[in-house]
């Protein structure tokens, strides 16, 4: 059974908010790196999300609701990008790369919840058109972080190196 357009505006506010905190997220990491590839990546994917933003705002807006009332503050303890403050205080890139890719792994988790709900076709092809934007956000911070925990070509401590880690790339 389809969503009433009230439900609709729900899902719609959460995908808003994951990406108020992407933005906020990859804003905050690309100015705390020193890594001109992470931040350069980190920049990068910043108009993409705020494009996605937009467009949810639009289609709440459409769907007769308000997209600037939304969670409480005590739901935002639960969002994926939490511990980034800590990382970038640090002054670890490694953690703060960790917590990049964190933060992206929970967006995906919210869009594929949206994605489960029974929205109206034009809004459920939106959603999908941005989940496979945040999958090339994920799958890139994990190459950025798997680059950045390999050896080094010149290392000499072969003997201490981890093997690689499986795959863990989403299946849908």
């Amino acid at each position: 059974m389809p969503l009433k357009n009230a439900e609709v505006v729900s899902v719609l506010n959460d995908l808003i908010e994951t990406c108020e905190d992407g933005i906020h997220g990859f804003r905050t990491a690309s100015d705390a790196v020193a890594n001109p590839t992470a931040k350069a990546l980190f920049a990068s994917r910043l108009p993409n999300i705020q494009r996605g933003e937009a467009e949810l705002k639009a289609e709440v807006r459409r769907l007769g609701g308000d997209p600037d009332k939304r969670g409480t503050v005590a739901g935002a303890i639960h969002r994926g990008w939490i511990d980034l403050k800590a990382a970038v205080t640090g002054k670890n890139e490694e953690a703060i790369v960790m917590e990049c890719e964190r933060g992206e792994e929970h967006a995906a988790h919210v869009y594929e919840d949206a994605l489960q709900k029974d929205l109206p076709l034009d809004t459920r092809a939106m959603v999908e058109r941005q989940y496979r934007g945040v999958v090339e956000n994920l799958e890139r911070v994990r190459a950025l972080s798997k680059n950045a925990t390999a050896p080094s070509a010149g290392s000499t401590t072969t003997s201490t190196t981890r093997p690689p880690e499986p795959e863990t790339r989403s299946t849908l």
